[in-house]
């Protein structure tokens, strides 16, 4: 999970494509760190309609946020919470 030029503050302009890549991404990164609860937020992010997306981001973010040992995926995931206006 390398996005080394983007912040928080200069975020990257994702379109669905790219929320759904760095969704998967977040899957394949909780599956393995044993995060079954955020990872399975995710199992069929390819398929999912918008709404539902956004609640599972905005729960699996309200969950993990908590937890600084989990730092790079809660950054993916509030990267891609900045972006949930983009899903169409």
């Amino acid at each position: 999970m390398s996005h080394e030029n983007e912040t928080l503050r200069w975020p990257a302009n994702l379109d669905r494509a790219g929320i759904i890549e760095r969704l998967v991404e977040v899957r394949t990164a909780a599956d393995a760190a044993g995060l079954t609860n955020i990872a399975m937020r995710f199992a069929a992010v390819e398929t999912m309609p918008s709404p539902e997306i956004g609640a599972n981001v905005v729960g699996a973010l309200t969950w993990i946020q908590e937890k600084p040992e989990y730092a790079a995926l809660t950054t993916q995931l509030a990267m891609v919470a900045m972006n949930l206006k983009n899903l169409k």
